[in-house]
């Protein structure tokens, strides 16, 4: 949802373009081959980082973007994600 967010309003595309698609395709890789599936963490506080530098900075450029809109154009994701924010804490803390 980030990644098509960015392209449509921070970009200005009616269509994902290839950057934007190519960046959506190798995220939904890393994540078919997480080693924590359905578990994994937030990437904020994931113990490996498995993008390339290069595909980490462009997917931190777009979430840096389109995090802080999310509550706008898709509050429910916005929320669950905030709400796994804060349980990873808590399950931290103790």
């Amino acid at each position: 949802m980030m990644v098509r967010l960015y392209c449509r309003r921070y970009e200005g595309n009616k269509e994902l373009c290839k950057n934007c698609s190519d960046l959506l395709s190798y995220a939904e890789a890393r994540l078919d081959r997480c080693k924590f599936g359905n578990e994994k963490p937030t990437c904020k506080k994931c113990p490996i980082h498995c993008y390339k530098p290069d595909m980490r900075e462009k997917m931190r450029a777009v979430m840096r973007w389109a995090g802080p809109r999310m509550m706008l154009y898709h509050p429910i994701e916005a929320i669950k994600h905030l709400i796994r924010e804060i349980n990873d804490r808590i399950e931290n803390r103790y």
